[in-house]
């Protein structure tokens, strides 16, 4: 595992804070995004592009909501599992669908087979990966060939009016409803976090990189959101 940089904390403390902000995590996720990230999962869960039948993953899966958005569109006959190594997190999430499995791993290290998912996501994790190129390979390893890859993630945009906001939104004021939250050293680490992640072309050209195909992202919310798409390259007949 690659030692942190700017903007990273060693894997304990970062799986420590998960855990410490737990409770308040959905409610924060709310108020930052006005009620947003629900449409964002939603669309990051259409671009997995799963059928009725199909089984995902969910890395990072935090308190659940995008494997719950992949579950709609499995079905009863198909399977969600949600990792993360918050067990605080999965806690919450266990409470919020029964019929997805939620359990513990390291998405740096994930505990399945090579290609058992058809697809594999992660929602606002990726820029906790002390490693994102280990962490997107692992997650392209336990996807069978044509399945996806994909990354919804916070992007920082480039042309004021909307950076000028963003930087007084994750600077200034994150950090406030952080202390506000009881936890100002988690939502300072937000922002830090958020600043060192690739930009949209960083982030497509990881994926790439670790053998993903047909990368593609479209960016939302007028340059704060990217979901990033990426396909296992299938074995030539």
């Amino acid at each position: 595992m690659a030692g942190p940089g700017a903007g990273t904390l060693p894997e304990e403390q970062v799986r420590a804070m998960f855990d410490r902000i737990a409770r308040v995590y959905d409610l924060m996720n709310s108020v930052m995004t006005v009620g947003l990230h629900h449409r964002w999962r939603e669309r990051a869960a259409d671009l997995a592009a799963l059928r009725p039948g199909d089984r995902a993953l969910d890395v990072a899966t935090g308190t659940g909501d995008l494997a719950v958005a992949l579950k709609r569109r499995v079905g009863d006959s198909g399977e969600v599992v949600g990792s993360d190594f918050s067990e605080g997190m999965l806690e919450l999430a266990r409470a919020k669908a029964d019929d997805v499995l939620f359990e513990p791993a390291n998405a740096l290290d994930l505990p399945y087979e090579d290609g058992e998912f058809d697809a594999a996501t992660v929602g606002f994790g990726a820029r906790n990966f002390s490693d994102l190129a280990r962490g997107l390979a692992e997650m392209a390893r336990v996807v069978r060939p044509g399945g996806r890859v994909v990354v919804l993630e916070i992007t920082t945009p480039e042309r004021p009016p909307l950076s000028l906001f963003f930087r007084l939104w994750f600077d200034r004021l994150v950090p406030m409803l952080g202390r506000a939250a009881g936890d100002p050293e988690a939502y300072s680490y937000l922002p830090s976090s958020v600043r060192r992640f690739p930009n949209a072309r960083g982030l497509a050209a990881a994926m790439t990189a670790v053998g993903l195909v047909r990368v593609r992202w479209l960016i939302t919310a007028g340059g704060i959101i990217a979901i990033h798409s990426g396909e296992v390259e299938e074995a030539a007949p």
